[in-house]
């Protein structure tokens, strides 16, 4: 893709597998990388960033399984300016229909003299030769100046001439310390190209971060001042105060086609799956409030609004739910709803599941519905969710038994741990705790819990609990789900899920620049 194909197209380049992976806490493994990917696809995203090759072999594989597996979108990585990394990216991204280097290198007086311990003079040689040698494995390189934003224009603009005339496509300009604002980070790009004399010959991207809370801003100023590409991520995930959120990007960019009238691929129906997917995924909960996909985004409380509402959803809605992916309406299925409908649901919250998997998927909504007067969307989204997040693992439950109240509480638990069931009974303080123990007599790990977190999947008594568990074990670092009507399972499910992580976990040292 190219700017030249539509001067109005926006390039939406997805890094929720690469800078969003680097929020502490929210390592993938390869399964989960790979739905995301493939949810990704479906939106509609031209560029998904899979991840830092040399980082680790395990980042390898996932960015080399995405690029077997993805056949519209490009499946790019990170690279620093090195022939090591540059060599990892190729040979990762080697099965793919589309690939493309992302190498990078600091630009600013602070990285290179404390970051890089370079000269001005030995980054713009290796510049050069970082994107020569990128070229020799694709035509699609990408060229980032890390801290873009804190570089002098001077230095910027021939280390852009640089790179476009060694054989970049894209120049990315990252706001890496997220400390621009509008009207300068957009001066920067004005400047670019009124200075730059091949700028033509690239297209321009902006990668911002969100520690002034103007990711969004910021991308918006660039793209309306000649940029392109902006690179985002999911929930606005990222390490510090994370990125710009591709979700507020695509929906401002929906809403005001009058001030900005730009455009981009993404399907934004799938906004509401790709959100959940991931905050499940790393454990990162949406805070209500949240710009699109917050619980609050769509509800309406105050009187005022909702008289104004029931008159003319214009009044107080400057977007449909319907266009990023709510439904409207709030009880869709019931106990004696059939498969057919089932089915159909399914393919309206964009799942799609194989036959077994449908039948293990419905058995498990008819058991929810005896349980829950009332099944919403969130319900079956939970339910899959959490099917899928466990298909492979070594350690189920069997069966659970609490006894709790104002006095000591116990748990029975029995475990199917390959193929063998163990039990036993512990007391604790409460009933998680209680069952807590109870795992971890059956299933011995150095592992320690560093966050349980529940929330509620819906409203109501009988709501469903979707509860994360985070578990460390000599420096590795997983997140397990689980999703239950009883709050008590629904947390012995996330333990659990973290424990199966950990089994099939990798070594994971990542190099200490990985910012871009």
């Amino acid at each position: 893709m190219t700017s030249s194909q539509d001067p109005n197209r926006v390039i939406i380049f997805d890094t929720t597998l690469r800078d969003g992976e680097q929020s502490p806490g929210a390592s993938m493994n390869l399964e989960e990388k790979l739905r995301i990917a493939q949810v990704l696809e479906e939106m509609g995203v031209d560029v998904i960033e899979a991840g830092f090759p040399a980082a680790s072999r395990g980042d390898f594989e996932a960015v080399q399984a995405i690029a077997r597996t993805i056949t519209k979108a490009t499946v790019c990585g990170l690279a620093r300016a090195t022939k090591g990394d540059i060599e990892q990216v190729a040979e990762a991204i080697r099965p793919a229909a589309r690939g493309r280097i992302h190498t990078f290198i600091s630009t600013s007086p602070l990285h290179m003299k404390y970051k890089l311990d370079m000269s001005p003079d030995q980054v713009y040689e290796r510049v050069i030769d970082s994107v020569r040698m990128a070229r020799r494995f694709t035509d699609d390189v990408e060229w980032s100046c890390e801290d873009g934003s804190r570089s002098e224009h001077d230095f910027l603009c021939r280390c852009v001439e640089a790179a476009i005339a060694a054989g970049a496509t894209t120049i990315n300009v990252p706001d890496t310390v997220g400390y621009a604002i509008p009207d300068e980070f957009a001066a920067i790009i004005t400047m670019l190209k009124n200075r730059v004399p091949n700028i033509d010959q690239a297209v321009i991207s902006v990668h911002c971060h969100n520690d002034l809370g103007l990711g969004v801003a910021n991308s918006l100023a660039a793209v309306k001042a000649g940029a392109r590409q902006i690179e985002c991520t999911i929930n606005g995930l990222g390490e510090r105060a994370g990125n710009a959120a591709m979700e507020e990007i695509v929906m401002a960019l929906k809403t005001r086609h009058d001030n900005l009238p730009f455009f981009t691929a993404v399907t934004s129906e799938h906004i509401m799956r790709a959100s959940r997917l991931v905050s499940a995924t790393t454990g990162f909960v949406v805070q209500p409030n949240k710009a699109i996909v917050g619980a609050n985004a769509f509800a309406h409380e105050s009187g005022i609004h909702q008289d104004g509402m029931l008159k003319h959803a214009g009044t107080y809605e400057i977007m449909t739910p319907e266009s990023v992916g709510l439904s409207t309406s709030k009880l869709v299925l019931g106990k004696h709803s059939g498969r057919h409908a089932f089915r159909e649901k399914l393919k309206e919250l964009s799942f799609e599941l194989g036959e077994n998997a449908f039948e293990d998927a419905f058995d498990r909504f008819k058991a929810l519905a005896d349980r829950k007067k009332e099944v919403f969307d969130e319900d079956i989204v939970a339910l899959v969710d959490d099917q899928i997040g466990r298909a492979h693992d070594r350690i189920k439950l069997v069966s659970l038994e609490i006894e709790c109240g104002t006095r000591a509480s116990s748990a029975k638990l029995v475990l199917d741990v390959d193929g063998e069931e163990r039990s036993c009974e512990q007391t604790g303080d409460g009933p998680v705790d209680s069952a807590f123990r109870c795992i971890k007599k059956l299933f011995e790990t150095a592992a320690r819990l560093r966050l349980y977190q529940v929330h509620a999947v819906t409203g109501g008594t009988d709501a469903q609990a979707e509860v994360t568990v985070r578990l460390e074990e000599h420096g590795r670092t997983v997140n397990g789900q689980g999703a239950d009507t009883d709050t008590v399972v629904a947390s012995v499910k996330a333990y659990l899920n973290a424990l199966n992580k950990l089994l099939v976990k990798r070594q994971k040292t990542a190099p200490a620049a990985l910012s871009a």
